[in-house]
């Protein structure tokens, strides 16, 4: 069954969409209760929730991982660059460094990899190149072939390392991000709790003051909880998804070269990368062919 992979869709108008239904469902339910939307209005709830979480934030990670998370920020509000356009590239590419490399022999991959700005292969796809992780995995494995001392099951077991690695360090912003939401409810217990204190300090006040006071109290709670699992924790979600979409390309990338370390011809191996591809940016067999055969003409 194939994975969902959420990369449809502008970034910026799905969060806001799924913000405004957020707020909207909350806030218009308590108006059809008759609730006064004044009440909610709690800054000081708000400093000690957010204050507290951004304490713990600091204080919970690294110096790396809060850089990372930073990093990562802007990113959600971006389209996925790890379209069925870039996966064409990315194997036609493969195709015609590996179609070349059996015709022309190992040691034109040495050539190639040696310095891929000057290639004039690797030049003919700008994106592939202008990423330099990507560049990096590849072209790595690609010399590991020239060298011919590894076998493919050493190769193989050393690009899941890989990317296990890879993955453990793209989800770092995500854990931060979900323990920042986890805490969140807890924040808005001690800002409910502390606000009950402060009524009853109060307990001289007229009853409907001190009512006021402790219905002020209990939006530190509301707040908590929406903050959790209405903003914090669907960011980490979308930090997840893209973690996913961008293994996937190092998958598709590891498939195709085991494939051909294990002999089969370049045509066929770059089907095999396709194979692993999400069903929503996978191009088709014929999609593919017809690409590939474009390759062939020009090369």
């Amino acid at each position: 069954m194939p994975d969902a992979c959420f990369s449809d869709g502008d970034p910026i108008v799905l969060v806001v969409i799924g913000y405004v239904v957020v707020v909207a469902s909350v806030l218009g339910g308590y108006a059809i209760t008759g609730g006064h939307m004044g009440a909610l209005y709690q800054p000081a709830e708000l400093i000690i929730i957010g204050g507290a979480a951004l304490g713990a934030f600091v204080s919970s990670n690294s110096g790396k991982a809060i850089k990372a998370t930073m990093k990562a920020m802007p990113m959600l509000l971006r389209g996925s660059k790890y379209n069925k356009e870039l996966y064409l590239d990315i194997m036609a590419l493969l195709y015609v460094l590996l179609s070349k490399a059996r015709r022309e022999g190992i040691l034109f991959l040495e050539k190639e990899i040696a310095d891929p700005a000057a290639s004039s292969v690797f030049s003919q796809y700008p994106r592939i190149l202008a990423d330099a992780v990507m560049m990096e995995f590849l072209t790595d494995y690609l010399r590991m072939m020239v060298n011919g001392n590894m076998n493919a099951f050493e190769i193989e077991a050393l690009m899941d390392h890989e990317i296990e690695t890879y993955r453990h360090e793209a989800e770092i912003p995500a854990h931060a991000l979900s323990r920042v939401g986890d805490g969140l409810p807890a924040f808005g217990i001690v800002a409910a709790v502390m606000g009950v204190v402060h009524a009853l300090a109060s307990a001289d006040l007229p009853p409907a003051e001190l009512g006021a006071l402790v219905a002020h109290a209990m939006v530190g709670t509301f707040l908590g909880i929406l903050l959790a699992y209405g903003f914090v924790s669907p960011l980490a979600s979308r930090v997840e998804h893209q973690v996913s979409e961008s293994v996937k390309m190092y998958e598709c990338i590891k498939v195709t070269l085991l494939a051909s370390l294990n002999g089969y011809a370049p045509l066929v191996a770059v089907e095999f990368g396709r194979k692993v591809l999400y069903s929503t940016v996978r191009p088709s067999f014929l999609e593919l062919d017809d690409h590939v055969r474009e390759v062939k003409s020009l090369t």
